[in-house]
């Protein structure tokens, strides 16, 4: 990382670049001889009262003393991929959404209100995908009363890390309290070379919808009618079943077809039968099957520590686009007397 202008480490910043992606240095043990420098790079969401706040690509804030600045830059608004298709993060949070959809939705601005029963949090979350037409704290409001009435929790759902996300909200909402409960990544890809992978024979099962041994060994439960309606949801989606013995699947996947997309979820394998190639042959079955429908591209979701999927994936030619999280609203104060403070 290189900060020097002229031979000399100079802050090439000022509170008018909130909102741009930086890159800073700072002090980390006083001006001691033998001090030590911390770098960091991300979106600068704030800088008041001689503290900068800056959000990096995994979403996590970060708080600087203006005073123990030594360096510090805007940088471009994401870096260049090394591989694998161009996409953008509008692009990619559209598709993941016409993936997954919810039961019922409601738009205010630009941002989509979704509900599904509280069948996983995607289904049933705020996509702020722009302006809410609403001043934030008026648009917050609105969000927990439409989820209140539904006797949900109040979630919404930002990314980070790639140009066009929502660090600057990400703050907003850490600010007025509201809780980073989970942090995925959305992984993309060339879908040629997963289709490539593991020879998957005769023995995978591809099906319209998902089958009651299909629905056995998936791990997510809810209410079954609710949990077909988001399964079944997408342009076109696909269900692979490798059959085990007893009627129980060995393993299952789940693929949805979007123009030149391919998005794969629920992809699961039985612990005796994990470490034996399932999960790959899944994908490869899908796969290929998307290749056939058009499909050029490949994303999948992520939770930052499943390492066991995160190897798999990256082997298959996936790489992280963009880190999302879901924030969920602060619990009412419980004394009326602080209402409003």
């Amino acid at each position: 990382m290189e900060f020097t202008a002229g031979g000399r480490l100079e802050v090439r910043l000022t509170a008018s670049d909130v909102g741009k992606r930086v890159s800073v240095r700072r002090l980390t043990e006083g001006g001691s001889p033998g001090a030590k420098f911390t770098d960091t790079v991300g979106v600068l969401t704030s800088w008041n009262n001689g503290v900068l706040l800056i959000t990096t690509r995994a979403g996590e804030q970060v708080r600087i003393a203006e005073s123990s600045l030594v360096a510090g830059k805007v940088v471009p608004a994401a870096p260049a991929r090394r591989r694998g298709p161009a996409a953008s993060y509008e692009e990619l949070a559209r598709a993941a959404a016409r993936a997954w959809q919810p039961v019922e939705s409601e738009r205010l601005g630009a941002w989509e209100l979704r509900a599904a029963s509280g069948f996983t949090r995607r289904a049933n979350s705020v996509l702020p995908l722009g302006d809410p037409g609403l001043p934030l704290d008026e648009a917050l409001a609105r969000v927990r009363a439409w989820y209140e009435r539904r006797g949900l929790p109040a979630y919404i759902q930002t990314a980070t890390g790639a140009e066009g996300t929502q660090e600057l909200l990400c703050a907003e909402l850490e600010a007025r309290g509201w809780v980073r409960e989970v942090t995925a990544e959305m992984w993309i890809a060339g879908l040629a070379p997963v289709a490539d992978g593991v020879d998957p024979g005769d023995g995978i099962e591809l099906t319209r919808e998902p089958g009651e041994a299909w629905l056995g060994r998936y791990q997510r439960k809810g209410s079954r009618e609710v949990a077909l309606k988001v399964l079944s949801s997408g342009p076109s989606v696909w269900f692979a079943t490798v059959p085990g013995e007893g009627g129980e699947p060995d393993a299952i996947g789940r693929c949805v077809v979007d123009g030149r997309w391919a998005g794969f979820a629920a992809v699961e394998v039985a612990p005796s039968r994990r470490r034996q190639g399932l999960a790959s042959a899944v994908m490869t079955a899908l796969s290929r099957r998307a290749l056939e429908e058009g499909a050029s591209a490949a994303w999948l979701q992520v939770e930052t520590d499943n390492e066991g999927a995160r190897a798999l994936y990256g082997r298959m030619g996936f790489a992280a686009h963009h880190a999302y999280h879901h924030y969920r609203a602060p619990d009412p104060d419980p004394d009326p007397a602080r209402a409003g403070h």
